[in-house]
């Protein structure tokens, strides 16, 4: 589960980046914790948001960067005072955003719109002017099949809160992100980025790590995981998919991104150029894992999307953050990392003696 070290170091390096603090929010999520890791490769300070009992974990993920590296406690995004942990902040980028599965769909909405909506004001506030969202390829999906930056989901937010884990999240994440840009229309002194993301599937940062069995904190990579048993569904429901470590690089490059005065609204769409067919992948792992024959789901069950790749403009992807078309992981590199990666983490847990049991993707709402 290597980093390229090309790929790191693809986008220019800044002569002042080691003088920047970038705050990230949700600093033990799959994405936060890659985003972190290369942030602090490249140079920067980092100051972290995590909740509860993560504080410590996350401290423990980074602990030898030193006092690079700083973790703290926001409880509630979408309330908490965080003006303290911006002092000194030169960005934002927030990438903590609620799961499918956490809550009913009022609390879904209620923590990706709030959750945004404090975040940027208060940065805004403190007179930062440069804010990274995570956003989804969720809030970008229509009917027509088109994948641009002018293009939105329909789902209303009356639909949004009867719908199922899986579209309450997309309709929220699209009530949060249409708010983020009347917010940004209404700021033009602040430079926002949104990316909006696909399935992201990966190895787990560098440093990370589940103590015990805690399904949730795969995040999207339990679907791979999942390749690992045959109950219940295995298969994401919707084409289209982006190593963690490309959409990673992405976010760091977003740092030195053109003012959008001189290249347009930075909103991003984000897909691998590669195929990510699903039976290829059970096919991966059983050559590379002869072992795991018995565990291994039937490849033929497999979804035949009617497109692998999504029409995104990648020339664009580029343009904003400097991530190369030539430059993302292959679907093979993405499939084999990440089953090894979970690998590691289930050894672990049997050798605290955890029994180890893959739930339903249904339970996770993915």
């Amino acid at each position: 589960m290597p980093y390229f070290p090309s790929a790191l170091s693809a986008q220019p390096a800044s002569a002042n980046m080691s003088t920047q603090l970038i705050l990230v929010t949700g600093a033990n999520g799959f994405l936060g914790s890659h985003i972190i890791y290369q942030l602090l490769e490249r140079g920067y300070r980092v100051r972290g948001t995590a909740r509860g009992t993560k504080v410590a974990l996350v401290r423990e993920f980074f602990a030898s960067y030193g006092d690079k590296f700083q973790a703290v406690l926001v409880n509630d995004i979408a309330v908490d005072d965080i003006s303290e942990h911006l002092k000194d902040v030169d960005a934002v980028m927030h990438v903590a955003a609620p799961l499918p599965s956490k809550g009913d769909p009022k609390t879904i909405v209620n923590g990706a719109l709030d959750g945004s909506l404090n975040i940027i004001h208060q940065a805004e506030q403190a007179g930062i002017k440069r804010i990274i969202y995570t956003s989804t390829m969720a809030t970008v999906f229509n009917p027509s099949g088109s994948v641009t930056d002018q293009d939105w989901n329909p789902i209303t937010e009356e639909e949004t809160l009867v719908s199922s884990p899986f579209s309450a999240y997309a309709g929220a994440k699209t009530l949060a992100e249409k708010a983020v840009w009347k917010f940004a229309d209404e700021h033009k002194h602040v430079d926002i980025t949104v990316l909006n993301p696909p399935y992201l599937f990966g190895p787990f940062a560098p440093g990370f790590r589940v103590p015990k069995p805690d399904y949730g904190a795969l995040s999207t990579n339990l679907h791979i995981y999942h390749m690992l048993t045959r109950k219940g569904r295995t298969f994401p429901l919707i084409p289209a998919s982006a190593d963690i470590r490309d959409v990673a690089r992405m976010h760091v490059g977003a740092l030195n991104s053109p003012l959008e005065s001189s290249i347009g609204r930075k909103r991003v769409p984000i897909s691998s150029p590669h195929d990510g067919n699903y039976k290829d992948a059970v096919q991966f792992v059983a050559a590379a894992h002869p072992e795991l024959k018995d565990r291994l789901v039937d490849a033929s069950t497999a979804p035949e999307f009617p497109f692998d790749k999504l029409p995104v403009d990648l020339k664009r992807v580029e343009d904003v953050t400097g991530v190369k078309i030539d430059s993302y992981y292959t679907w093979k590199e993405t499939v084999l990392d990440t089953i090894d990666s979970l690998l590691t983490l289930e050894k672990g847990w049997v050798s605290e003696g955890y029994e180890v049991e893959i739930p339903a993707i249904e339970d996770y709402g993915l």
